[in-house]
């Protein structure tokens, strides 16, 4: 604790599976260029800022916008119980870490929880840390199952980012709009649509799952206004959050290595995925090279809270056994946190 970091230390949990779903319809940052026809032209914006900036070349939205991403969740969390091998009956914990809601209330959960069908003993929640959600969830969950309190615990979480888009969309295409709003929504533009399903269970009956190991992670509340929400509008100080976002990665991580571990010679990491400008920042501050870091965000933009657990349902059959892959979290509030997994 001396060095700023919270540490947890996870001594009989695995992630006994992790799956996705890919939303349907296509969305290029070309296409999004036309949408923005009219800001373009009034505010003298060249094309292709999405793809120069971000490095984001396309995303996806649900084909069926009132619950496609429903659908999508639930298809995930059925597949990941059973490449797991459990029944939902076995299932004492579901958490949501979605930032998407059409709702403040109920919890998100509870729909999921209905959807799947799952029991009545299976306690549901949502968990809401920005775009650090899901490793959260897992960090949760694994601490529970330590304790002895659950046996499985099952995280999901979907994202529906196609009425933040156009809503945005339409306000930048307003006679008022100024290139100031312009800058301050054109993170809203990268974002992307998607869902993830993961199962935690107990290491000692699940010798072929991927063990849990340490998670640390750290705080910089200082600069909870640099991105806010809400389900209509996102507006961001990209350049604040990019600095501030890799100082205190660059804090997480040296006091990670302070504490005595070796995230360094980890051979698969996952960051969140931003930006290509952020992917190579994170690179240049960790000594870890970019050929050790899988990305998506091209061709799926920021998913929020399921960006790195659907990039580790992409790339999990490279991963050989007995390697390590480090999933690395970044919320806007800020927070981050870094959970090493033992394949």
């Amino acid at each position: 604790m001396g060095n700023g970091n919270t540490g947890f230390v996870h001594r009989n949990a695995s992630l006994l599976s992790v799956e996705m779903t890919l939303p349907q319809v296509t969305v290029t940052s070309d296409e999004i260029d036309d949408m923005l026809a009219p800001a373009r032209k009034r505010l003298r914006l060249p094309k292709g800022v999405l793809q120069r900036v971000a490095g984001v070349y396309e995303r996806r939205w649900w084909k069926d916008r009132d619950s496609g991403w429903k659908q999508g969740v639930v298809l995930a969390a059925e597949r990941a119980m059973a490449k797991a091998g459990i029944m939902r009956d076995q299932v004492g914990l579901l958490i949501n870490a979605s930032v998407s809601r059409q709702h403040l209330e109920p919890a998100v959960s509870t729909g999921i929880h209905h959807s799947l069908g799952m029991p009545p003993g299976c306690m549901n929640f949502d968990i809401t840390n920005a775009c650090l959600g899901f490793v959260n969830a897992m960090t949760m969950a694994a601490g529970m199952i330590d304790a002895g309190q659950i046996k499985y615990a099952l995280i999901v979480g979907a994202e529906d980012v196609e009425d933040v888009q156009r809503g945005t969309i339409e306000r930048l295409n307003s006679k008022t709009a100024t290139k100031h709003d312009f800058n301050n929504q054109f993170a809203a533009l990268t974002l992307g649509s998607g869902a993830a399903a993961a199962v935690i269970g107990p290491s000692d009956e699940h010798p072929e799952g991927h063990r849990l190991t340490v998670t640390q992670a750290r705080a910089g509340t200082e600069h909870h206004e640099l991105c806010v929400a809400d389900m209509q509008d996102m507006r961001t100080d990209s350049a604040g959050l990019l600095e501030n976002g890799i100082s205190l990665i660059l804090d997480t991580w040296k006091g990670a290595n302070d504490a005595g571990h070796d995230f360094k010679s980890i051979e698969h990491v996952i960051p969140h995925q931003v930006s290509m400008v952020y992917t190579r920042n994170f690179s240049k501050i960790t000594g870890v090279g970019m050929e050790r870091i899988p990305v998506t965000f091209p061709d799926w933009g920021n998913i929020a809270a399921e960006a790195v657990p659907m990039t580790l349902a992409h790339i999990q059959d490279d991963v050989k056994r007995g390697e390590r892959v480090l999933l690395m979290g970044v919320g806007s509030g800020l927070n981050t946190a870094m959970m090493e997994v033992q394949w």
